[in-house]
């Protein structure tokens, strides 16, 4: 875990990618965006 909340701007980079035309292959996936999180096993 990166061990920090993450920021605003790092939601809206994903968001921004997959709005662009580099993620026309991108289907069928869940993101977390946890910093991590998740990986520990915690559970939110």
């Amino acid at each position: 875990p990166l061990g920090r909340v993450g920021e605003t701007r790092e939601i809206g980079l994903l968001v921004v990618y997959l709005a662009s035309d580099a993620s026309n292959w991108v289907t069928g996936q869940t993101f977390y965006i946890d910093g991590g999180q998740l990986s520990r096993g915690n559970g939110f």
